[in-house]
Order: structure tokens, then C-alpha cells, then sequence
């Protein structure tokens, strides 16, 4: 317990799924918690679940792709807690699983507005900040095909190398002044996320699920938020510039 006792936390896309339960596991272990998402719905019933349970949690409607709603949740939180401690970037879009042939550009774009320049937004506003207090943790969430290259759509696993390849600059760059920045990589999860998917490409679908049948099991929210906990917390100080791949060996067959 108290493993991130007076810590302030930023997760985006936490109203529901895997962020909601990064936030709670990491409200549970004494973090103060910022709900950032688009869904304001969601976000305030996240917000008002864990402050009746005697949490600490402030919540924002965010569009990470937009320059000014980033500022704007820095900023609040900082005016609301004080200060930053750990970056969450959960937030993310699908692509429909597209092969390459058939990509759309309006898929391709908002895909790479959300899940590659939000992410490189958030950083950017929060490493002042980390630089300020002399030390800072950011989690991105990568992917499975953020590190293979057959395990979904082309913008998505694009997206995804792209998280991977900025984890990894700023764990090089920033370290020295007391930055971490690690990711993971999940493979396929049991949440909302793949339910979401409208009109998919079936000729993508079937060929990045070849081999589904070697999964041990899906993998559930919290075998994730506890991967998350580890890199948020001093356990894993030691920890810069990896990627955690959780997959149930998927990836080794």
C-alpha cells in the first residue's frame, strides 16, 4: 500500500477500460488521480466513483490531438494539485484493422492526430514540469503492434512504433535529469476497445489475428494496471526506455 503516496497522476482515457483501472490502482496506493478523457460522461462517473470511495481524483474533458485541451489539463492540474508526477498516456484510436492497401485517409489521420501528436503533446507539456521537480514517470500504451509487425492494421502499427520510438527517445534524453519513461505493449485485452471497431477490414482482421490460438488467455484490465503500478512506482526505478510485452507469450510462438 502507499506505494505512490503523494503522487499526482495524469491518465488520459480514463473514463472507462484499461485507464479507468490504472487510475484506481494507482488511487489506491495513495496517488491523486487527474481523469482525463473526451467522454465527459464517463470521466465524471470515474471521478465520482473514486471520491465516494475516499480517493483522490480530479477530472477534465480532454481531446489530446488538440494543442489547447492538453494545456488546459496541465494547467488544471496543476492549479487543482499542485503539481505532476506521472503521465499516463492511455488514450488511443483504432483503425479498423486496414491493410495497407485499403487505407482510408481519414482513418489514417485521426489515428495519427490521437495516438501519435496527442501523445507527443502530453509529453511535451509535462516535461517542464518534470524537469522543474527534478525527477517524473510517463507510462505510454504501445502495443502488440507496436513491436511486431503483422498484429494490426498499418496506421494502427505505424501509431504504435511511433510510441515506442518516443518512449525510448525520452528515456535517452531525459533520464539524466531524473525522467523515466518506459511503455507496454499489450496484446489482445478484454475491454470495449476492439467492440468499438466499426467496418472492418476483414482482409487485415484475418491476417493479423494468425495465431490468436497460441494466446494462453486474453489478458484482463488489471493484469495491465499492474504493470502500469510497477513502472509508475519506485520499485521499478531502475526502469527507463522498456517496452513490457503483455501478451501471454503470443508474441513467442
Amino acid at each position: 500500500m502507499n506505494r505512490l503516496q503523494n503522487k499526482v497522476a495524469i491518465i488520459t482515457g480514463s473514463g472507462a477500460g484499461i485507464g479507468k483501472e490504472i487510475a484506481t490502482a494507482y488511487a489506491k496506493e495513495g496517488a491523486s488521480v487527474v481523469i482525463a478523457d473526451f467522454n465527459e460522461e464517463a470521466l465524471q462517473s470515474t471521478v465520482s466513483e473514486l471520491t465516494e470511495s475516499g480517493y483522490s481524483a480530479f477530472g477534465v474533458k480532454v481531446n489530446i490531438a488538440n494543442e489547447e485541451d492538453v494545456q488546459k489539463m496541465v494547467s488544471s492540474t496543476i492549479e487543482h494539485f499542485g503539481r505532476i508526477d506521472i503521465l499516463v498516456n492511455n488514450a488511443g484510436v483504432g483503425d479498423n484493422m486496414q491493410a495497407a492497401a485499403n487505407v482510408e485517409d481519414d482513418v489514417w489521420n485521426r489515428v495519427m492526430n490521437i495516438n501519435v501528436t496527442g501523445v507527443m503533446r502530453c509529453i511535451r507539456q509535462v516535461l517542464p514540469h518534470f524537469e522543474k521537480n527534478g525527477s517524473g514517470t510517463i507510462v505510454n500504451m504501445a502495443s502488440l503492434a507496436g513491436v511486431m509487425g503483422g498484429r494490426g492494421g498499418l496506421t494502427y502499427t505505424a501509431a504504435k512504433h511511433a510510441v515506442v520510438g518516443m518512449t525510448k527517445n525520452v528515456a535517452s534524453h531525459y533520464g539524466p535529469l531524473g525522467i523515466r519513461s518506459n511503455a507496454i505493449a499489450p496484446g489482445h485485452v478484454e475491454t470495449g476497445f476492439s467492440a468499438a471497431m466499426n467496418n472492418i477490414d476483414p482482409f487485415g482482421m484475418k491476417q493479423s489475428t494468425r495465431g490468436v490460438g497460441m494466446m494462453t488467455r486474453a489478458g484482463q484490465v488489471t493484469d495491465i494496471s499492474n504493470i502500469a503500478l510497477f513502472l509508475a512506482s519506485d520499485e521499478s526505478s531502475l526502469i527507463n526506455g522498456i517496452v513490457v510485452t503483455a501478451d501471454g507469450g503470443w508474441s513467442a510462438y
